[in-house]
């Protein structure tokens, strides 16, 4: 008795489909490296130094896209705007994390697909952000 190869075969996640942690951890690095020089973004983060941020930010995005529960067990639940209510998020700053956010992003050199798929869930991750005029 042979066995059908499509039993075993489980469909991957998304995670696992763009490579992994490996892909989120460029991803974020170089987002967090805009961010270091981008005079709008800079100061909502009162770390001197970005890495904790960087691994938060990292960890969430792996979470969420199907890898390791890293997040919420250091964590517990994401509960992302109640954690961005301290800052002042408004039409600039979503855009400025946008742009750092592009560029990180277009240097992954995903394939269209799962480009879009990030994409469209940033955009909207970085619109919900949003919690003042101006």
């Amino acid at each position: 008795m042979t066995e059908n190869p499509h039993d075993t075969l489980q469909e991957q996640t998304f995670y696992e489909q763009v490579g992994g942690e490996e892909t989120f951890r460029r991803l974020v690095h170089r987002f967090y490296e805009g961010v270091a020089e981008d005079p709008l973004l800079r100061p909502m983060y009162p770390e001197e130094d970005l890495g904790p941020a960087e691994e938060r930010f990292t960890l969430f995005l792996i979470q969420y896209w199907g890898g390791p529960r890293t997040y919420s067990e250091q964590r517990g639940h994401p509960r992302l705007r109640m954690r961005h209510v301290p800052f002042r998020v408004d039409r600039a700053a979503h855009d400025a994390w946008l742009s750092r956010m592009r560029v990180a992003l277009d240097e992954l050199g995903l394939a269209p697909e799962h480009e879009r798929r990030l994409w469209d869930y940033l955009t909207y991750a970085a619109a919900s952000m949003i919690n003042t005029e101006g």
